[in-house]
């Protein structure tokens, strides 16, 4: 296979939020209370809502930046490329990519939608008027300006798992089939996926075929060893999180009691996924008889491989030892406009690491693009006119002259710490 010849489907990218993200969505008495941009007299923009302040932080739109000026530092959209909030020069900078379709996660309200559960804690109406209308912001507007090239992606009302339920079945009938959750729910202030408190919401889920898609960072908490170490510290343990979230969900009962659900690791990586699968069914195997655990006719890794989505970025590694776990369940992310993006260049990238792994073109075809179309319920060639549209050739023909050089904004960083990252992105700063 050649790399104009690739069809690229990225199940992790982010959205910038525009600024008129609720015009006309929320009732009179809810629109004066929404969230609403502010520049300030510094330059950068901010989320201005109940007295908080929520920046963009710089990290989080780096596309099209020399890495030099890589920050944590918070900016403004002037600093940004266009294609992080605006949907027409998004689809342009996808089609430059290659990559056919994505998957956007949320930006301001945090990856499950803390911000409008901290709200509802005071004022569950407007929490949930906020909520749905960012979903519905998202499946309309968003993904739906360009039909074919986007995965809806919802927000859950993760204060209550009835209304989670109803939330998931309200937009599957508007197209959408995966839902943000907490990859540690406990951090948030809820129940752990062990108490059962979870199970209307799994088990919509599993009626409806919605993927549950957990992201590392999605427990507001951060692997940090101490408050004095380097950043890259964190940067290097930030996927721990992920793994604790894989174990977490295996061995709970949520897979017993829900065999078709399926729970996805958004950019987690997978280098670690043949090590992992033979300490569960280690553990499985010589500690069952005294702590409990009854998983039937399965093991430990059969249920890993049955029900976990894994996704990766950059893992050369995982892609070689794809044999050891489920090339079914694998699938590829490109995670712009985040600093660990491999746009402007994804399909040289990707093929890069599918060549060095000796991967067969059937090998490629379901990790780029086939397991993640069955498993997000996503059928853009229907939409699109085949395959000969969608793939990296074609998509970039389309692009014509679109501008992906890199462009300095001639930005120095402040220096910004892992603590003073976790305050902004709660917004007590």
């Amino acid at each position: 296979m050649q790399v104009e010849d690739l069809v690229l489907i990225s199940v992790d990218d982010h959205v910038v939020e525009p600024p008129n993200l609720f015009e006309g969505r929320l009732s009179a008495k809810h629109a004066d209370q929404a969230p609403k941009l502010i520049r300030k007299d510094s330059g950068i923009d901010v989320w201005a809502f109940r007295g908080q302040e929520l920046p963009n932080i710089g990290l989080n739109a780096v596309a099209g930046r020399p890495p030099e000026e890589y920050a944590m530092d918070p900016t403004s959209f002037d600093d940004m490329r266009s294609g992080c909030y605006d949907i027409h020069d998004r689809v342009k900078d996808m089609n430059a990519n290659g990559v056919l379709g994505s998957m956007c996660f949320p930006s301001f309200p945090q990856f499950c939608g803390q911000l409008f559960a901290r709200t509802a804690l005071e004022d569950p109406e407007l929490g949930l008027a906020l909520l749905q209308a960012y979903n519905d912001w998202h499946i309309e507007d968003w993904c739906g300006a360009y039909p074919g090239r986007f995965i809806p992606l919802s927000l859950p009302p993760m204060w209550d798992p009835q209304l989670m339920a109803a939330e998931v079945r309200r937009v599957a009938a508007k197209g959408c089939h995966a839902v943000t959750f907490s990859e540690n729910p406990t951090h948030l202030g809820h129940p752990s996926i062990h108490s059962g408190h979870w199970d209307p919401f799994f088990a919509a889920c599993e009626e409806l075929g919605t993927v549950v898609a957990v992201h590392i960072g999605s427990s507001s908490k951060m692997v940090i060893t101490a408050n004095d170490a380097p950043m890259d510290v964190l940067i290097t343990l930030t996927p721990l999180n992920i793994v604790q979230a894989a174990a977490d969900f295996v061995w709970s009962k949520v897979p017993q009691q829900f065999p078709n659900l399926k729970y996805a690791l958004s950019e987690g990586g997978i280098g670690w996924i043949p090590y992992f699968r033979e300490r569960i069914d280690y553990a499985y195997d010589r500690h069952r008889f005294w702590t409990g655990q009854d998983m039937g006719d399965r093991l430990p890794s059969q249920v890993f491989d049955q029900q976990v989505v894994c996704c990766w970025i950059d893992d050369p590694v995982g892609v070689e030892m794809r044999h050891k776990m489920n090339i079914d369940m694998l699938c590829w992310e490109c995670d712009y406009p985040h600093s660990d993006s491999s746009w402007p260049n994804s399909p040289e990238h990707f093929m890069k690491q599918v060549h060095a792994g000796n991967c067969s073109d059937a090998d490629i075809d379901k990790i780029s693009h086939q397991n993640a179309m069955k498993l997000f319920s996503y059928d853009p060639f229907s939409i699109l006119g085949g395959r000969e549209n969608c793939n990296v050739g074609a998509l970039r023909q389309q692009a014509g002259d679109w501008d992906v050089s890199v462009v300095s904004r001639g930005i120095k960083a402040s220096g910004t710490g892992a603590m003073d990252l976790l305050r902004m992105s709660q917004g007590r700063d």
